[in-house]
């Protein structure tokens, strides 16, 4: 069967998984803004690289495609930056060239000084700087902040542009802090707009800890593990992320969500919150 997608780096045989799949890496940076084939889970694995001087501060994240005949394929990579003031993360699609005037910077990911706060952008010019062309954001992240120093599950909500009825992202441009899409959150002006929350665990007696299913793709318990869902149908996974060892974690995400979202996400969920914990 051949999938008649508008995106044509991909044929998909299995509606289940990437098996399909078939990546030009030469459209790797279009693959990873466009939103996941509606029916598709793509299946990831990020690795974190704590090696090096500095690393154990500003370690080196990898965000590899697993396939069902058991290759990896790379998608992104990104590292926090330096002497920034809040945490800021450069996506890019080379693992070799994390810098922002890198040819492979498709994106980044920053935070408010407290670290609860995180837009995702992709590789557009700050409005406030000339430049041919506007950043979109792609996302924000709001973690909730305890505090009374409860220790359950955090909470999160997410927020990203909505879909146009060719299953394209609408674009958010933003010209002043004032418009973008946290401050809409809070007013909550959603137009075009797509509010997501982490779903509730539940907690376990037998454990003595809150879980969630994630149908074996998560095996070692964590605070930071997570699924991201809609309110209108929490049995809908859009995105899920998880520990599987020390510096292994798995993370899946579907439509409307693309890979540098997820991600974005991801990166944030590693960042330290000491508001949040």
């Amino acid at each position: 069967m051949l999938c008649k997608e508008k995106a044509r780096w991909f044929c998909l045989n299995d509606p289940q998984g990437a098996e399909g799949f078939t990546l030009d890496t030469e459209d790797l940076e279009k693959f990873v803004l466009s939103p996941a084939p509606q029916g598709v889970t793509i299946k990831c694995r990020i690795t974190r690289d704590k090696k090096g001087v500095d690393r154990a501060v500003f370690p080196t994240y990898y965000l590899h495609m697993e396939r069902d005949d058991g290759k990896k394929i790379f998608l992104l990579g990104a590292r926090k930056r330096k002497k920034s003031r809040s945490s800021n993360y450069i996506i890019s699609v080379d693992p070799t060239d994390l810098s922002r005037g890198g040819e492979a910077f498709v994106g980044k990911l920053r935070s408010n000084l407290l670290g609860t706060h995180f837009t995702i952008f992709d590789n557009g010019d700050n409005p406030k700087k000339p430049g041919e062309k506007i950043r979109q954001e792609m996302g924000a992240i709001v973690y909730e902040t305890n505090v009374l120093g409860f220790k359950g599950p955090r909470k999160m909500s997410v927020v990203i542009p909505g879909m146009n009825l060719d299953h394209e992202r609408v674009e958010i441009k933003p010209r002043s802090e004032h418009d973008n899409l946290i401050e809409r959150w809070k007013r909550k002006q959603m137009e075009n707009l797509l509010e997501l929350h982490n779903k509730t665990p539940v907690w376990n007696d037998d454990t003595q800890s809150y879980v969630l299913n994630f149908h074996g793709r998560v095996t070692q318990a964590s605070v930071k593990n997570f699924q991201i869902v809609h309110d209108n149908d929490v049995d809908y996974i859009v995105m899920q992320f998880g520990r599987v060892a020390e510096d292994v974690f798995t993370m899946d995400f579907n439509y409307p969500m693309c890979a540098v979202q997820a991600f974005g996400i991801a990166l944030s969920s590693f960042d330290s919150k000491l508001a949040c914990e």
